[in-house]
């Protein structure tokens, strides 16, 4: 009975750490922002403790409720599955990923490892860039919501230098 109560005290008192341990650190990769309001769906790199991606989830979408008081809030199945989703390839050493994202964007997202952090990267105006933000200006309501345009924003990985896309769907 003695060892049961020790092995036991020692889980319980272990457990935390072991928590703890697996528990990701994140890093913001980009956003989307939409012209029906202030609310954005933010996209983080999962990062674990050995400084790769996450094997299960290496990258996640959440919203980001500015237009109320800044929650964080999950995407919903429906917003998942249909908008702002996204199927996730890691690839074996777990320092790129791609992403297939369900709204179209005419080619895919790819994360990799740029020194210490992991940044999104997209072909903006033809150069491969760092994706900062999409602003999506769409009108409508509910299932009858047609998208007007989208602007891509991020940075040329080589120079430095701002880019900027707009294109019609």
């Amino acid at each position: 009975m003695r060892k049961i109560t020790a092995f036991l005290i020692l889980a319980l008192l272990g457990a935390p750490l072991l928590v703890q341990a697996e528990t990701p650190a994140r890093q913001h990769l980009f956003k989307i922002e939409r012209s029906k309001n202030a609310n954005i769906v933010q996209y983080d790199a999962q990062i674990g403790p050995d400084g790769k991606l996450m094997k299960k989830e290496p990258v996640v979408g959440y919203w980001v409720r500015l237009a109320e008081q800044g929650q964080v809030q999950k995407l919903s199945w429906i917003q998942r599955t249909f908008a702002y989703g996204f199927k996730a390839k890691l690839d074996s050493n777990r320092e790129k990923v791609k992403l297939d994202m369900v709204a179209d964007f005419g080619q895919p997202i790819f994360v990799v490892r740029n020194e210490d952090e992991y940044r999104a990267t997209f072909l903006i105006e033809g150069s491969l860039s760092y994706l900062d933000k999409i602003f999506i200006q769409a009108s409508g309501k509910g299932t009858r919501i047609t998208i007007e345009y989208i602007e891509m924003f991020g940075e040329d990985t080589k120079t430095g230098e701002a880019r900027y896309e707009k294109f019609f769907p």
